[in-house]
C-alpha cells in the first residue's frame, strides 16, 4: 500500500483470545477493529470508513461467517471488501463453499503469523490494483462512447486494428449559425454552453443505446447497428426516436442559450440515412479510432447540412425502415454533393401514437 494512513481490518470471532491473537499479529502494521459477533461485524460495516478487509470465522453462534459475508457481498457499500475465512474447519468442501459465498481465501486455525500478514498484505494489494484499475478506466471512458466500453468490457469489440461491413442508420447534427454566433461570446461562455449542450444529448444517445462516435465542432455523430443491434428496422426506429428526442429537448438549453449569445435561438439541423457501412477500429497502434465510415455516413452528414432548422431529414432507406413508426413529409428529389442523381428524402414530423419505442433507463 503506498498511503501512509494505515488500512483498517475487522477481525470478527466469537473468542475473544482468538481476536487477541490476531490483533497482535497485525495490530502493528494496520488499524484494527475487532468484533465478537456477525451482527456486531454488520453493524460496524453500517458506519464509515469501512474497512479495506475482514478476518471473519466461520463457527459462530446465531450468525455464523457464511451468513455474514453473504450479507457483505449482497450490500453494494460492503461487496467489495475482501473477506477472508479463519477458521479451523479444513475439509475441501468447506473451504469451496466459503469462496462459494464471496470469500477471497481461507486461512486455517492454529493460525501462522506468517501465512497471516502474507495473505493480507495480498489481498490488499490486489484491492488496490482493482480499484486503480476502476479508476483509470472511469478516466479513460470519458473518451470513448458508453456502448463500445461496454462491448470492450465483454469481450465483444476487438481493440486492434479491424474493421468489417455492417448495415448502420448514421446521424449527424449541428447547431444552425454556431459560427458566427461564437465569434460575439466569450471564450468561457462559449465552452458553458457547448458543453451544457453536448451533456443533454449524450444523455439522450445513452437513452437510446447508440454509439456516439464523435462531437467535431459544434457536430455531433452517432450510429446505430454496432457494436450491438436489434435490427436494421428497430436500429433505424431508434435512431428517429432519438433525433426527434434531441429537438425536444432545445427547449429546456433556449433560456441561457439566448441570453449569453446576444438574443439568438439555439436551432439544430439533423440528417439521418441507413445502409451499408464499414465499422471497426482505424488508425494505428498508437491510437485508434472506433468509427464508421462510407457512402452512408457521407450521407447523413450531407442531408444534415441540406435540413431545415429544427428539422430531421431522413434518407429513403431510412424512411423505408420507419415510415410505419412516424409520419414523414416527402421533400421530393434533393440534389447531394458526391452523388450523381438526386435522391427523395423526407421530414419526420413525429411519432405514430400506436407505437412505442421501448428505451433503456438511465
Amino acid at each position: 500500500m503506498t498511503s501512509s494512513v494505515k488500512p483498517t481490518l475487522l477481525l470478527v470471532d466469537d473468542a475473544p483470545e482468538n481476536l487477541t491473537v490476531l490483533a497482535g499479529v497485525l495490530g502493528e502494521a494496520y488499524q484494527v477493529k475487532v468484533a465478537t459477533s456477525g451482527a456486531k461485524a454488520l453493524r460496524i460495516c453500517e458506519g464509515n470508513p469501512l474497512p479495506d478487509l475482514i478476518l471473519l470465522d466461520v463457527m459462530m453462534p446465531v450468525m455464523d461467517g457464511l451468513e455474514v459475508c453473504r450479507q457483505l457481498k449482497s450490500d453494494t457499500r460492503t461487496r467489495d471488501i475482501p473477506v477472508i475465512f479463519v477458521t479451523a474447519m479444513s475439509d475441501a468442501q468447506d473451504e469451496a463453499h466459503g469462496l462459494q459465498v464471496g470469500a477471497v481465501d481461507y486461512i486455517t486455525k492454529p493460525i501462522s503469523p506468517a501465512v497471516v500478514l502474507q495473505r493480507v498484505r495480498l489481498h490488499l494489494e490486489l484491492r488496490g490494483a482493482r480499484q486503480a484499475l476502476e479508476r483509470l478506466g472511469r478516466h479513460y471512458q470519458s473518451y470513448i462512447s458508453v456502448e463500445v466500453a461496454s462491448s470492450i468490457r465483454r469481450g465483444e469489440v476487438s481493440t486492434g486494428i479491424i474493421s468489417r461491413k455492417r448495415p448502420l442508420t448514421v446521424m449527424f447534427s449541428d447547431i444552425v449559425g454556431f459560427t458566427e454566433q461564437t465569434e460575439r461570446m466569450h471564450p468561457g461562455a462559449m465552452t458553458e454552453l457547448l458543453n451544457g449542450y453536448f451533456e443533454a444529448m449524450a444523455a439522450i444517445v445513452a437513452r437510446h443505446q447508440g454509439t456516439l462516435d464523435k462531437f467535431i465542432g459544434d457536430a455531433c455523430m452517432v450510429f446505430f447497428g454496432d457494436p450491438t443491434t436489434r435490427g436494421e428496422e428497430q436500429d433505424a426506429v431508434a435512431c428517429v426516436q432519438m433525433a426527434l428526442e434531441m429537438q425536444a429537448a432545445l427547449a429546456a438549453l433556449q433560456g441561457p442559450w439566448v441570453a449569453m449569445s446576444g438574443g439568438t435561438p439555439l436551432r439544430v439541423r439533423i440528417g439521418i440515412a441507413s445502409g451499408p457501412c464499414t465499422v471497426g477500429n482505424f488508425g494505428s497502434k498508437q491510437q485508434l479510432t472506433y468509427t464508421a465510415i462510407g457512402t452512408t455516413v457521407n450521407l447523413a452528414s450531407r442531408l444534415e447540412g441540406k435540413a431545415l432548422p429544427g428539422s430531421v431529414l431522413v434518407s429513403e432507406e431510412t424512411y423505408r425502415l420507419v415510415h410505419r413508426h412516424f409520419y414523414c413529409e416527402p421533400m421530393g428529389p434533393t440534389t447531394v454533393k458526391g452523388l450523381d442523381h438526386p435522391l427523395n428524402t423526407f421530414i419526420v414530423t413525429g411519432s405514430r401514437p400506436q407505437v412505442s419505442v421501448a428505451v433503456r433507463q438511465p
